[in-house]
């Protein structure tokens, strides 16, 4: 006997847009945290600049933007042919 296949695929947790909506209003809403806890909290810092607000999440989305800059400008260097496997030697 036979089994029937499966004419469905399986649902996951992100396919549904509505639970996107929801993890990306949790995400926002972690960060308004952590941006509010920056105004309460002390921190001991080495540097002036470092007691900023904001100072952590501007450096994080600074060294972010720069890291995918610089991958960019590395694709150039490293990127192989298209059909480098199927080059004869």
């Amino acid at each position: 006997m036979r089994r029937k296949k499966r004419t469905r695929e399986r649902q996951y947790f992100f396919d549904k847009p509505q639970n996107v909506k929801r993890a990306l209003r949790v995400l926002y809403a972690i960060c308004a945290v952590l941006f509010l806890i920056d105004f309460v909290y002390h921190r001991h810092v080495e540097h002036g600049w470092e007691a900023l607000w904001g100072f952590y999440a501007v450096y994080g989305f600074v060294a972010c933007v720069v890291l995918v800059l610089a991958a960019k400008e590395m694709r150039k260097v490293l990127m192989r042919k298209e059909d480098y496997y199927d080059m004869d030697d």
